[in-house]
């Protein structure tokens, strides 16, 4: 969504766009997984969860305003067929176990990741291009 903003293309929302999500940002994801991998019990499962439901209208609404972007950049789109409306993590289980919470609170962490997007532009031009498949397929094709 991000990168089609900057873009200039249209940003696609499924059905009305009130399917909910919950957003956790990546550093917390993976202070989490580390977390589980070094003090977790093996075998068991970890729900690691932001606790910031939004839904994906607002989402995307939050990266047009940041972006000063109008809101006719928005295509609404059929819904994909039994696309769930709200997927929830219960990550009590992690925090009473692990003591393991988010730290990055939402409002800041959409934020550093707009701003991660505009400081990195030609990474994701090029992913976005194709010119790592080309390359992909150039190194590793033919090693079969």
């Amino acid at each position: 969504m991000i990168s089609n903003a900057l873009e200039g293309q249209n940003l696609p929302v499924y059905g009305d766009g009130l399917n909910v999500r919950d957003w956790l940002h990546v550093k917390d994801h993976c202070r989490g997984l580390d977390l589980v991998f070094h003090r977790g019990t093996p075998g068991e499962v970890y729900n690691i969860g932001g606790h910031n439901e939004h839904s994906n209208i607002e989402i995307v609404k939050l990266i047009l305003k940041t972006l000063a972007k109008p809101e006719s950049m928005i295509q609404y789109v059929k819904d994909r067929p039994g696309h769930d409306r709200r997927y929830a993590i219960d990550a009590s289980k992690i925090k009473k176990t692990l003591g393991w919470e988010p730290t990055i609170r939402f409002e800041h962490g959409i934020q550093e990741t707009i701003q991660w997007y505009l400081e990195h532009r030609q990474w994701w031009e090029r992913i976005k291009s194709g010119e790592y498949r080309q390359y992909y397929q150039k190194m590793y094709g033919n090693r079969g």
